[in-house]
């Protein structure tokens, strides 16, 4: 909201805002409850709720008994005032999810990309699909925000490169515009899922913490005094291109699979950095190590999940894992010192606390402070949950606030 001076309006805007928030997170609630709490009186309480049933974003959906007098009526955001739209687009498929101002998701539908190379008509797919399968008109939806792997210019919002989707590239974000007809984010995915982290999982009470992403690849996510920090161009966070002892050194032009430093994965059958950091602890990787250990499962996240079910069986390839993880986590750690570092994606979680307990003790070892290392706590898609919260944060600041 621009900055104006102390007229009405705006004191009636703040409030208004101030009641919508609160119902948002703790409703439905009486009049009494709202002044209380926003610490206005009664009068001003009631009027800012007749201003928001006019514009049609509160209404009464039920009584509170009282002592004396007649029931109190309960009021709560009308949840069809607004939809968003939060997406995870991948090399595998895109996941759309269509979400109403309160926060209650509507319909998640996954898409396969057949192909596809054209992110435009990708998009469009998915989010159509989406409110099908909601019941929503395309036209009701107020935001977007969309997760994609990759370097975001944090000053255009465009997309600088992705090593994941070549397709996606500079103009991408202009003509999502112009097809969707809505403001429209693209976000690195990794920094949706620190976003889902601080509103719903491990990172809650944190303003400072860092999230590792273990998973087809790796990522990085930083948050400091509430607020990602992008990096001036966006590149904060590729952690996979960080030298590391052990691995070949990385080549930071490579992003496109004919450029040299790039490899093919043989757990993904797709192209993967080759050197650094991501050649440590990338799937393949992960899956070597894991056989070698005598850990046979088919798949990096099943290997790590079984050792994690039977230390006993397991505890040798955690251990050694564990080394590899801490030379990224002890990294970040002795720059930023953010205090906590969670571990996310399918490997992350995989782990659980027989890893994150590993990292925790040769991080402390290793470093001169020693950092809190949890597993995310956030159920679901933490893209697409992050995707939908900063969807949502957006479309709150215009409704609420419209005239």
């Amino acid at each position: 909201m621009a900055r104006r001076p102390g007229t009405p309006r705006l004191l009636r805007e703040l409030n208004d805002r101030a009641a919508l928030d609160l119902l948002v997170g703790h409703g439905p609630l009486t009049r009494a409850q709202i002044g209380e709490r926003t610490g206005l009186s009664k009068v001003t309480a009631s009027q800012l709720l007749s201003r928001l049933e006019e514009r049609g974003l509160v209404e009464v959906v039920g009584e509170q008994a009282g002592g004396r007098g007649p029931n109190a009526a309960l009021y709560a955001v009308v949840p069809s005032s607004a939809y968003v739209a939060g997406l995870e687009v991948g090399p595998d498929g895109v996941t759309a999810g269509v979400a109403d101002i309160t926060g209650g998701v509507a319909a998640q539908v996954t898409v396969d990309p057949n192909g596809a190379d054209d992110p435009v008509k990708m998009v469009h797919s998915a989010v159509v699909k989406a409110c099908r399968s909601a019941k929503v008109a395309l036209s009701k939806l107020s935001a977007f925000v969309i997760g994609t792997p990759g370097v975001v210019d944090p000053r255009s919002g465009d997309v600088q490169f992705s090593f994941d989707l070549p397709s996606w590239h500079e103009g991408v974000l202009a003509a999502l515009r112009t097809d969707l007809r809505r403001p429209v984010t693209i976000e690195n995915d990794v920094n949706l899922a620190a976003i889902a982290e601080r509103a719903y999982g491990a990172g809650r009470d944190a303003d400072d913490f860092a999230l590792m992403w273990f998973d087809r690849g790796m990522g990085l996510s930083v948050m400091l005094g509430g607020r990602l920090h992008r990096g001036r161009s966006g590149g904060a966070g590729e952690i996979g291109y960080l030298p590391v002892p052990g691995a070949p050194l990385p080549l930071g032009t490579a992003r496109r699979p004919e450029d040299e430093g790039v490899t093919e994965s043989t757990s993904w059958s797709k192209p993967a950095l080759a050197g650094g950091y991501g050649s440590l602890v990338g799937a393949d990787a992960v899956r070597a190590l894991a056989h070698a250990h005598g850990i046979a499962e088919p798949t990096a996240v099943d290997c790590v999940r079984a050792a994690a079910a039977d230390e006993e069986r397991g505890g040798a390839f955690l251990d050694e894992l564990a080394n590899r993880i801490s030379y990224g986590v002890t990294s970040v750690n002795i720059v930023l010192d953010p205090g906590l570092v969670v571990l996310s994606g399918s490997l992350g979680r995989a782990g659980g606390a027989p890893l994150a307990t590993r990292i925790e003790r040769i991080v402390g070892r290793i470093s001169p402070t020693r950092p809190t290392v949890a597993v995310t706590e956030v159920e679901g898609n933490p893209v697409l949950r992050g995707a939908l919260h900063a969807a949502l944060e957006q479309a709150r600041d215009d409704v609420f606030t419209a005239e």
